[in-house]
């Protein structure tokens, strides 16, 4: 039958639809006409498929960054988002994104790196093969690579700049290395070394710009990197220290309103550059910029890649911690304040030696959030950045799992040097609900229960001892506690929120000064230590034993720790009254009663490199370690340390893809435990030596200073060693 008229048609494709809409009752499936007489479905979802996947290289060096692609087609009709994870060795560690229209395809890529050896499996959707790695530079070579720095870090399209590293032969005879440089994870140059024994030399290598953009450099096992920026333009950075509350300052470039931490790349010219004059406190003011000009307002002329950083009142020192987030480093913490050297104990007669100087303690703990923690290429990245002026000494630094019970909470304690070590780096379990003191007054009889019951960041009010009228009438800090009645408690701990306040270096040299204005009894101390004391059974406060005293909290961000007072009361009367020189106030207290439960720790120690991140005018002088690897100096507490002043910066990448999950009904908190001594500029806190890398502190020693003539860092031939090989980093005044 011949239809030749629209009427007939239209009719024709009514019947039809009448026919498939009843058919698709059974079917299930839904039909329609279209004007060209053509039946099809609805349209599908979106569905991935993976196919052709790639590794490149599959036999690899330790660290050595691997590309994993594979093609990914949706055969669907619809556009959806889809993620695309890599799994290595059924571990995901890293996930990416993507958004196809039906019909399309496209090419995933991920670079990774092991830094174990071993065959790995990879994994992209249903795809998998697998890749070796091998230390193609075997550790065990005599020959040694050290000292890797790429001057300039940033160029302009077009420059070049030069790599610098330097090749020692530590062994008995003749050896050879093959040093490859790598850029971006391709191999572009090959040099052979050979030795003779002790012998040493430069390898040096050309870097080209030619792709705009941060690379990554790799030497062997040393790390570094590159910049490149347009023609006629660098990258100005510029941060205020220390970091506000908001997390930024307002500040102004050319009159433009901007906010730190400001992070651009810029044409070459003149900028004048404005901070406030306050913090938006209003409280702490401007002091300088970090490389020297003291106003806020300040005119620079960009010609090189510049950092500025503004300091503020109440900065504090040591170096910071920062972690990477997933998105970005947060600041976490100043570390291992208890590492200061130069802490002044008391006076003695000696003209010689007129001040005995604690030794004090390098170890700090410091907890972790663990929504903070994002991996990256299988590794918790962290960040040790000096930013204050001083002289670090980097001894060991390690990440500890603990897995506890969901039922409790896990923290640490503080340290102090005359500490009981089993009462220090200690993780204690803690009760959900701890207990509350029922009373608590501070110095002048007030009543600061309130400021106590819960964390909210309202402090007890407090005072520095450093404001005292004179040596021999000091205003103490002092919190007395009743905790209630505990006679039926085995176990009795503090967990306590607080912070430290210093005061100012100006202050703390006006203290110093009223010791030598006027004759002060031998064994006078300048700067007392915490002490707390219990009651008797005559209702007499007496001093607990130096052992077991209350530690003196960090300083920059308040933390909570645990003290440990079992055993401490001699009667059935539970108070204590917390004694303080310095300015340390009280955000929380709670009482915690319950027995410590069964935990598991896992200790992860990291692959470390210290780089230079800003530069400086610090006068700090000597011998520091030289930019690089310097992974083997944190394995160990040895006094082998990575040196490093202001600007320098060490990064830490922890691998947890060999960490197992918790068990059932655990979870996992982690600590970062870090060995550290500072040495402050001279007049700014630092006192009683030069501000140099020597003399250097070490383990065993009395305090620092310590009298050379009777005490001195470990030269043996183990240490001498590790001071020729990573130490050649050379600063003069």
């Amino acid at each position: 039958m011949v239809i030749s008229n629209r009427s007939a048609i239209g009719k024709v494709k009514v019947l039809l639809l009448i026919d498939i809409i009843i058919l698709s009752v059974a079917t299930g499936t839904y039909f329609y006409l279209q004007a060209s007489g053509q039946l099809e479905t609805e349209p599908a979802g979106a569905e991935y498929l993976f196919s052709d996947l790639q590794i490149n290289p599959v036999e690899a060096d330790v660290g050595e960054p691997i590309m994993i692609s594979a093609n990914v087609t949706n055969v669907g009709d619809l556009a959806a988002n889809y993620t695309v994870s890599l799994f290595i060795d059924d571990i995901i560690v890293e996930n990416q994104t993507i958004r196809l229209v039906g019909g399309v395809s496209s090419i995933v890529e991920f670079i990774h790196s092991e830094f174990s050896e071993g065959n790995f499996t990879a994994q992209l959707g249903n795809l998998t093969d697998t890749f070796i790695v091998k230390a193609l530079f075997p550790e065990d070579s005599p020959i040694k690579l050290s000292s890797l720095s790429i001057n300039p870090y940033e160029i302009n399209l077009g420059e070049s700049t030069q790599l610098k590293l330097t090749a020692r032969n530590t062994g008995s005879g003749t050896e050879s290395l093959p040093v490859r440089l790598f850029v971006d994870g391709i191999l572009l140059e090959t040099k052979i070394v050979e030795l003779g024994p002790s012998g040493s030399t430069p390898v040096e290598f050309v870097l080209n710009g030619t792709n705009l953009g941060v690379h990554k450099v790799k030497v062997n096992n040393l790390f570094g990197g590159f910049n490149i920026v347009p023609v006629g333009m660098h990258t100005l950075t510029i941060h205020t220290y220390p970091i506000p509350d908001e997390g930024y300052t307002d500040l102004t470039i050319n009159g433009e309103e901007l906010r730190t931490p400001y992070n651009e790349i810029l044409p070459e010219g003149k900028y004048t550059i404005s901070v406030p004059a306050t913090d938006t406190t209003g409280e702490h003011a401007f002091l300088f910029w970090q490389d020297g000009p003291s106003n806020p307002t300040r005119t620079i002329t960009l010609s090189k890649r510049t950092t500025l950083t503004a300091e503020y009142e109440a900065g504090v020192s040591c170096p910071s911690l920062s972690i990477w987030n997933g998105t970005d480093f947060v600041y976490v913490a100043d570390v291992s304040n208890h590492g200061w050297l130069g802490y002044m104990n008391y006076l003695t007669d000696d003209p010689e030696w007129p001040i005995v100087y604690w030794r004090n303690n390098p170890w700090d703990y410091i907890p972790v959030q663990s929504n903070l923690l994002q991996t990256r290429n299988g590794y918790y990245e962290m960040l040790l950045t000096q930013k204050w002026n001083e002289i670090f000494y980097l001894d060991s630094a390690y990440l500890v799992a603990v897995d506890h019970p969901t039922n409790v909470d896990v923290y640490s304690t503080m340290v102090e040097q005359y500490l009981d070590p089993d009462y220090m780096g200690q993780i204690y379990t803690v009760s959900k609900n701890p207990l509350k003191p029922i009373y608590a007054v501070n110095e002048k009889g007030e009543n600061v229960l309130p400021y106590l019951s819960e964390i909210d960041d309202i402090f007890t009010p407090g005072f520095n001892g450093l404001q005292s009228d004179s040596w021999d009438n000091i205003s103490w800090n002092s919190l007395t506690l009743d905790l209630g009645d505990l006679s039926n408690s085995d176990e009795i701990k503090l967990l306590v929120r607080a912070i430290v306040d210093w005061g100012s270096a100006e202050d703390y040299s006006l203290w110093i000064d009223k010791f030598f204005a006027e004759p002060v009894p031998n064994g006078t101390q300048i700067t007392p230590a915490p002490y707390m004391e219990v009651k008797d059974s005559d209702g007499n406060w007496i001093r607990v034993a130096d052992n077991r005293q209350f530690p003196i909290p960090p300083d920059a961000v308040p933390r909570t720790f645990v003290v440990d007072l079992t055993g401490l009361f001699p009667s059935d009367d539970y108070s204590i009254r917390i004694n303080n020189f310095w300015n340390v106030t009280f955000d929380y207290i709670g009482v915690d009663i319950s027995s410590q439960e069964e935990i598991s720790t896992n200790t992860i120690y990291p692959y470390a490199n210290l780089r230079q991140v800003f530069e400086t005018s610090s006068s700090s002088s000597g011998n520091f370690t030289s930019y690089g690897d310097v992974t083997d100096l944190l394995l160990a507490e040895d006094d082998k340390f990575v040196v490093g002043r202001q600007g320098d910066e060490v990064s830490l990448l922890f691998p947890i893809s060999g960490l197992a999950p918790p068990d059932k009904g655990m979870v996992r908190d982690y600590f970062v435990f870090i060995a550290l001594w500072f040495k402050d500029e001279t007049g700014n806190w630092g006192y009683g030596f030069d501000f140099t890398v020597d003399p250097m502190p070490f383990k065993e020693m009395s305090g620092f200073p310590y009298p050379l003539d009777a005490e001195s860092y470990p030269y043996d031939e183990n240490h001498i060693q590790y001071l020729q090989e990573y130490n050649t980093r050379q600063i003069s005044k």
